[in-house]
């Protein structure tokens, strides 16, 4: 509606084939609305503990070496309906819809820390937006050093504006949100901001009236595609089970998919390569003779971590847990074909 300023729009993972999501049906979630931004205007400002702060237009930084590497970027209040309030007639778009994954082109942040001279002392740095709200989160140095980016293309044309357009941070693996969009301003420090993006919102309750203030990385997850609700299947017989899998820290080593609600797991078959904090797709094959069937998988990554069950989930976190959702979900066959939404693992 005219005047919303707060939003999203969710991937349509059921219609999509392989891991990449096409620019324009990646999920959109914005705080303040989407700013129209000058490209020639604008400007990044990289300051604080540096040897030199500069100015950098969109033209100075394309002069710097480019890179291309491919990412998912996940909402951390992916599967939170899925979670909190499972009803039968979720779609995958519904349950898992606040993850993409794309190919990102631009310039390794650790090679714009270096040419301004990021001092020793330097262990945090601010990352700022240019939306209505100054969007503005507290990154790790660490981060920058691994495999952070500053990004103005994707899946190989620029930015669109709902995506950071003209410049954008993609810290890969880690939560949306801290993923700046419309990119304006590097601030180096030596302790996190604690801006309200931090504290008040994107931490995670626990029992006992605590929260954890950062949780930068999205846990290993996994979401069958197809067939999901609304389908039918209308002939018994061989169908293909096919899904996604990531993981925020690292590549995912394994998907196993069930078809009795979790009392037995095979392996599926990785479709392509399983690239580091990348969408891997995954098949498996269902011999459906007409009876009723639970499908359900579950990833596992190079980190050693396995999905847990909805109710591992919740004794971990406790029921106000609100963002990281990462429990094993699925779908049920009715004997007619029907495919209906299942997430009480």
């Amino acid at each position: 509606p005219t005047g919303e300023t707060v939003g999203s729009s969710l991937t349509p993972l059921q219609d999509l084939t392989g891991p990449i999501t096409p620019a324009d049906l990646h999920f959109e979630r914005h705080h303040a609305g989407i700013p129209v931004i000058d490209p020639a205007r604008h400007r990044l400002v990289i300051h604080g503990l540096v040897d030199r702060e500069v100015s950098l237009s969109l033209d100075d930084i394309k002069r710097f070496p480019q890179v291309t590497r491919t990412y998912f970027i996940e909402c951390s209040g992916n599967g939170r309906n899925a979670f909190r309030a499972p009803k039968p007639d979720m779609t995958a778009q519904k349950v898992a819809g606040m993850l993409s994954t794309s190919e990102w082109t631009g310039v390794a942040l650790a090679t714009l820390f270096r040419e301004v001279g990021a001092k020793p002392d330097a262990t945090w740095f601010l990352a700022e937006g240019g939306d209505a709200c100054l969007m503005t989160r507290s990154v790790p140095m660490t981060k920058a050093w691994d495999d952070a980016i500053v990004v103005w293309a994707q899946n190989g044309e620029p930015l669109r504006p709902a995506q950071g357009y003209p410049l954008r941070l993609v810290l890969p693996g880690w939560e949306g949100n801290i993923n700046v969009k419309w990119l304006r301003r590097l601030e180096l420090g030596t302790r996190p901001w604690r801006t309200r993006w931090e504290t008040a919102k994107y931490t995670d309750p626990h029992p006992g009236n605590t929260a954890r203030e950062f949780t930068f990385e999205n846990d290993v997850k996994s979401v069958i595609t197809s067939p999901s609700y609304p389908a039918r299947i209308s002939e018994r017989g061989w169908h293909s089970v096919q899904g996604l899998a990531w993981s925020g820290r690292g590549r995912v080593t394994r998907v196993e998919v069930s078809e009795d609600a979790g009392r037995s797991w095979a392996a599926a078959e990785l479709m392509g390569p399983a690239l580091p904090k990348a969408a891997v797709r995954f098949q498996h094959m269902l011999n459906w003779r007409g009876g009723e069937v639970t499908l359900l998988s579950r990833a596992t990554d190079d980190a050693g971590f396995t999905q847990p069950t909805r109710t591992e989930l919740l004794t971990a976190r406790g029921a106000g847990t609100d963002y990281h959702f990462n429990q094993i979900v699925g779908w049920r066959i009715a004997r007619d074909g029907h495919v209906t939404f299942f997430g009480e693992s």
